[in-house]
């Protein structure tokens, strides 16, 4: 049975929905050239200087997904650290949106319904577009790039492509085993994984890190770049370089002291609800990459090839444990004299960062585009 905050999710969902379409859709089908264009006006945005900033479907809008646990929280974090970017906390809604679009085509019945209505995919994707554009512009303060992170976005990649030209996405990638044993140990609820069975889950884990791959590799490598999360921990500068470059922002060695960025004004906000937020106020550490090694059942472990046969396409070798990840980089310190250099490490975090890096990976990030 629904719970009554997901009725009222979808009441206002169905509502704004019905209002973008009412509006949109007064005049007759011959002015339809005058209704794309009021579809792609742009918005104005306001930050705490009252600065002034436009939002429209053609700006460079930024997307971060990935299997949650995958380190989505952290790369939105070290993004929003960055003085013009504004990532903000999960919307939970935007996916939703989407996965009721998508259920609507997927039967023909409610497809015909639509038509009949004269509701026709343009009109359903201009309403959802402004209703996205809406979310992400103003639940936040206003910057100059507009970022979101919602995990599961990414599997509606070129969906979002087609409505947003200008778009680009982080795909961010984490070995499915330290996944697993993450949304196991942490108890993190998604539907379709059983919490109860490593097996199941790591089988789920197969099925959505393929369906984003795939979705990175249609979008191109021009728009969408993945990211191994053990190299971002393991070569925080480097990664972030490459990143923001990707991004066409200028670099800024902020990213790399998001923690000093949260809670201040201007800077991170983070949400109570989200799982990963007791870890991202720490700083990017290497000190729990290996924890999943010796948890995962015997029988498990034996057959990770066959249960999850996208570790090895992602560069991760399934039969390594633990796996080598290399020596991580010192980050700088703001503490550290000038020309020094200082590692930061915590030795009592609880981040279940336990993913591998193998070498087969290091050597495929050097491409930036899924292959």
């Amino acid at each position: 049975m629904r719970s009554p905050s997901f009725r009222a999710l979808v009441c206002i969902l169905v509502g704004f929905l019905l209002l973008l379409l009412f509006t949109s859709s007064w005049f007759l089908p011959c002015q339809r050239e005058q209704r794309v264009m009021v579809a792609k006006e742009k918005g104005r945005i306001y930050d705490s200087k009252q600065k002034e900033y436009t939002y429209s479907r053609d700006m460079p809008l930024i997307f971060i997904g990935g299997v949650p646990r995958s380190g989505t929280t952290l790369m939105r974090a070290m993004l929003d650290a960055h003085p013009d970017i504004r990532c903000g906390e999960e919307t939970r809604i935007i996916p939703r949106l989407l996965g009721m679009r998508s259920q609507w085509y997927k039967s023909s019945k409610e497809t015909t319904r639509l038509e009949e209505a004269g509701i026709s995919p343009d009109v359903v994707n201009d309403a959802i577009a402004a209703f996205i554009l809406e979310v992400i512009a103003k639940h936040g303060e206003a910057a100059p790039r507009l970022c979101n992170k919602d995990p599961f976005m990414l599997k509606s990649a070129t969906y979002l492509g087609s409505m947003f030209p200008n778009s680009k996405y982080i795909l961010m990638i984490r070995d499915g085993r330290a996944v697993v044993h993450s949304i196991i140990t942490r108890k993190v609820t998604i539907t379709g994984f059983d919490l109860r069975s490593y097996r199941q889950c790591l089988t789920r884990w197969n099925q959505a890190a393929e369906a984003m791959w795939e979705q990175c590799r249609a979008v191109g490598p021009l728009r969408c770049m993945p990211v191994w999360y053990e190299r971002l921990v393991v070569h925080p500068e480097t990664s972030m370089r490459e990143i923001l470059r990707f991004l066409d922002v200028p670099w800024n060695d902020t990213v790399l002291h998001h923690e000093e960025q949260i809670g201040k004004p201007g800077g991170i906000s983070l949400s109570k609800t989200e799982r990963s937020t007791d870890q991202v106020v720490k700083p990017v550490n290497v000190d729990a990459l290996s924890k999943w090694v010796g948890v995962i059942p015997e029988a498990d472990v034996a057959d990770m090839a066959a249960l999850a046969p996208m570790l090895k396409r992602l560069g991760y070798d399934p039969l390594a444990n633990p796996p080598q990840y290399g020596e991580p980089d010192p980050i700088p310190s703001h503490e550290a004299k000038p020309g020094q250099r200082k590692l930061q490490k915590w030795s009592d975090t609880d981040e279940d960062v336990e993913v591998q890096y193998p070498n087969a990976v290091d050597a495929k990030h050097k491409s930036r585009g899924a292959r």
